[in-house]
């Protein structure tokens, strides 16, 4: 294992998981940062593993999701958008016991 694979599986381990855990609780706001983040830090392991094996073509899978996240992202913030503000707020006081 070198140093490139090494850094793939902290980040994947440390970045990752706790990007996914926020994105499947918690309210809209707080997952649609968790898709966000855990998309733009998939790219980044897709990127170390792409060097970690010396195969240049695993970095087109990382540029690919690149594009393709803030995508998601902007498809998620338009599902948002058609919710009510005091459904969204109702959701995150609940989730908190508020």
């Amino acid at each position: 294992m070198n140093a490139w694979l090494l850094a793939a599986v902290v980040v994947c381990s440390a970045g990752l998981a706790p990007c996914l855990w926020l994105a499947a609780r918690g309210a809209a706001q707080y997952r649609l940062v968790g898709i966000s983040l855990a998309g733009t830090l998939a790219a980044v392991v897709f990127l170390l593993l792409a060097r970690g094996f010396h195969r240049d073509s695993y970095g087109d899978l990382a540029l690919v999701l690149a594009v393709l996240a803030p995508a998601g992202t902007l498809v998620f913030t338009r599902f948002l958008a058609g919710e009510p503000v005091d459904a969204v707020r109702d959701t995150a006081g609940s989730e908190h016991g508020e």
